[in-house]
């Protein structure tokens, strides 16, 4: 079975993602390990980073980056409702 999809994304000015899945849990997402690798280095750009978007189920930028959604979910720490 998949793990949830994310319908809903807030950046953060800390570089974290506040996501909501598909099956209405809530997580925070730290982006900030991400920041020194290849691709992603872009992101520590702040006022890039925070036009991520959703498309298909995760979170992407313009430039094409994107994280796994199944890294998101399972990595995300979760928020209580």
């Amino acid at each position: 079975m998949l793990n949830p999809r994310v319908i809903h994304v807030i950046p953060t000015d800390d570089y974290c993602l506040q996501l909501i899945f598909s099956n209405g849990e809530k997580g925070v997402y730290d982006c900030t390990g991400l920041l020194s690798f290849g691709v992603f280095q872009e992101l520590k750009a702040l006022a890039y980073f925070k036009q991520v978007k959703v498309e298909e189920g995760t979170v992407i930028w313009p430039n094409q980056q994107d994280i796994c959604p199944d890294t998101l979910y399972l990595d995300s720490e979760k928020i209580s409702q």
